[in-house]
Parts: structure tokens; C-alpha cells; sequence
């Protein structure tokens, strides 16, 4: 059975940092594209960041541009998204998503994904 479980959220302070992650059992990665998504109370899911399945090309979306950074280790079957410079509005549930056969080495920002996860909270607040 396909699982993906995220980690690592928390309660930070404005200016703070996270590394979230994304681990993988019953299937591998290497082939995938991943997403990171989120959804802050009262709005709707937003893509945050995608990586390929070659880990070569990345999107961000425009609000976290320069501070997330997302990464793949495939020996370790796990995505990360490194989260800086903190603001209250990163505050809300952050989700990774998985696209098991993606046609091309591109991913996309969509919800077009085929495994979600759970999801790990993120809030920022002094």
C-alpha cells in the first residue's frame, strides 16, 4: 500500500526555519514528481513548491520564491522542503503530493497529483 507521511512541522517565530519532509513506503520515488501544497484556515490549497523526477527542475510559487528551497533524496525515498525567513502568513497545513508517472522531467504547481498525504502544521506567530 502507498503511503507518504510529512514531518517536521511546528511552531516557529517569525524569521524562523523548518526542513519539512516527505518519506515514501510501499512505492519508490525515483520516478515521481512531488509537490508541496498548502492550506492556511478559511483559503484554499495552494501549490508551494514541485520538483521533477529527475530533481533538475523546480518550481516555486511567487510568495516563497528565494525562501523555500525543495530537495530529493532518493536513496532515502524522501522529498524535503527547507523553509525560511518565516512569515505568519506561511502559517497552515502543509501537504506533499506525489505524481506517480509524470510524462515528462517537469512537475507543476496544480493539483494534478495522484497520493496526498496527511499533512504537517506549520505556524508562525511570536
Amino acid at each position: 500500500q502507498m503511503h507518504i507521511v510529512e514531518s517536521g512541522g511546528g511552531l516557529v517565530q517569525p524569521g524562523g526555519s523548518l526542513r519539512l519532509s516527505c518519506a515514501a513506503s510501499g512505492f519508490t520515488l525515483d520516478y515521481s514528481a512531488i509537490g508541496w501544497f498548502r492550506q492556511a484556515p478559511g483559503k484554499e490549497r495552494e501549490g508551494v513548491s514541485c520538483i521533477g523526477r529527475s530533481g533538475d527542475i523546480t518550481q516555486y510559487a511567487n510568495s516563497v520564491k528565494g525562501r523555500f528551497t525543495i530537495s530529493r533524496d532518493n536513496a532515502k525515498n524522501t522529498v524535503y522542503l527547507q523553509v525560511d525567513s518565516l512569515k505568519p502568513e506561511d502559517t497552515a497545513v502543509y501537504y506533499c503530493a506525489v505524481q506517480l508517472l509524470p510524462l515528462s522531467n517537469e512537475c507543476v504547481l496544480s493539483e494534478a497529483y495522484d497520493v496526498w498525504g496527511q499533512g504537517t502544521q506549520v505556524t508562525v506567530s511570536s
